[in-house]
């Protein structure tokens, strides 16, 4: 292969994927949960292939190649082109308030947990991981405060998905990321409370770790804190 062609496949749409990125599982999980064909091509981040660039010149994953050969790249936009691409799979709502709840509780989650998570890896005083832990706690009081707001909405429906019985965008989007909680629990011993106050976050975790829309993406834990390894500082005493 030169690096002046690309592989994909025709007339069809081809995934630009790693199976350990929390970010390409949601392209995959978005593909999946809308039962749309696709293929997909590995991408080693560790070794990128010298064509990588022609596809994603951030050299990012994902990417995605259209059935028109348009490409387009991150996440976010990948998972919403499938949702509106096949409206009839149910992905998103189409109503504007319900759509404008849903990335705000995905903001949210992105700016107050997955730092986090990070965070508390990276950090190498005692003081700073017991502060990336408080806030990393704190940030789930927040996601699972939303969600019983959610649930009191008609399109909550009492959970336990976001949209009430069914696996949609917030899974798809944020599901990856709630699955890395694993490897600050296995590195620093963070755990997330059996309490009141994240009630509606664990069952919300424990509906969505059910659903093959989560277990069929989902890398074993072992493989994750592996790969998560590299992230984490020594810790000074």
């Amino acid at each position: 292969m030169s690096a002046t062609t690309y592989p994909f496949k025709e007339n069809a749409y081809t995934l630009y994927s790693y199976a350990l990125c929390p970010y390409a599982q949601r392209a995959v999980r978005a593909f999946n949960i809308a039962k749309v064909p696709y293929v997909v091509e590995e991408i080693d981040l560790k070794n990128k292939p010298d064509w990588y660039h022609l596809v994603n010149p951030q050299l990012k994953v994902p990417a995605l190649r259209t059935p028109d050969g348009t490409i387009l790249i991150e996440s976010l936009v990948i998972a919403e082109f499938v949702a509106d691409q096949f409206p009839e799979a149910g992905l998103l709502s189409t109503n504007a308030t319900e759509r404008a709840q849903l990335r705000l509780f995905i903001e949210l989650f992105g700016t107050r947990v997955s730092p986090f998570i990070y965070k508390s890896l990276t950090s190498a005083e005692v003081e700073d991981q017991k502060k990336a832990e408080e806030s990393l706690l704190a940030g789930i009081r927040a996601v699972n405060d939303e969600l019983e707001i959610q649930w009191k909405r008609s399109s909550g429906k009492g959970g336990p998905f976001w949209y009430g019985d069914k696996f949609g965008f917030a899974e798809i989007a944020l599901v990856s990321f709630v699955g890395l909680l694993a490897v600050p629990h296995h590195y620093r011993g963070v755990v997330v409370p059996e309490t009141e106050e994240y009630a509606a976050f664990n069952k919300w975790k424990t509906a969505f770790s059910k659903h093959p829309g989560f277990t069929d993406v989902k890398p074993e834990d072992a493989l994750l804190i592996e790969n998560y390894k590299k992230f984490v500082a020594e810790t000074k005493n």
